[in-house]
């Protein structure tokens, strides 16, 4: 049995699980002006979790290595998706939020269920798009996933899914 046979065989178990799962264990700020990048993240968490999807955090970067042994530099420890060189991240910007959402495919497509690909930059409430040579590169990344068929968007925590 699958979760959703599940959960329409017993939708009142369903509802108090979903409940448990998405249950806020703190106040977000009541001004907006305490609002953060942080908190947009989350807001867009729970909703792809009301959803039924999930949404990890995608840090990127790259940390400097030495040899314990002689304290000689060595090449960085690179991570994050897009990340394979530092030319790579400078042109395209993998988004602070990677996960999938389920989408119920159409009745031409035999009606069951994908896990779409979704790449979400969380942004702080009130940002808007300056077109700076970072938000070029993060929007080089979306428009890639939109091409691939995956859900991609920027956010300040208010998603359409």
């Amino acid at each position: 049995m699958t979760y959703a046979e599940w959960e329409s065989c017993h939708p009142e178990a369903a509802a108090e699980l979903f409940g448990l799962i998405c249950a806020m264990p703190w106040r977000p700020p009541v001004d907006a002006d305490e609002k953060s990048e942080t908190w947009a993240q989350q807001q867009i968490r729970f909703k792809i979790a009301r959803r039924g999807g999930m949404a990890w955090r995608n840090n990127v970067g790259a940390t400097p290595v030495r040899c314990k042994a002689c304290g000689e530099k060595q090449r960085p420890v690179r991570y994050g998706l897009a990340n394979d060189s530092h030319q790579l991240n400078k042109a395209i910007k993998s988004s602070d939020l990677i996960g999938v959402i389920p989408r119920r495919v159409t009745p031409g497509m035999v009606g069951g269920t994908i896990a779409q690909f979704a790449a979400i930059e969380a942004k702080r409430p009130g940002w808007r798009y300056a077109g700076t040579e970072r938000e070029q590169a993060q929007a080089a990344w979306l428009a890639l996933i939109v091409k691939l068929g995956g859900f991609a968007t920027f956010s300040t925590g208010d998603i359409e899914l």
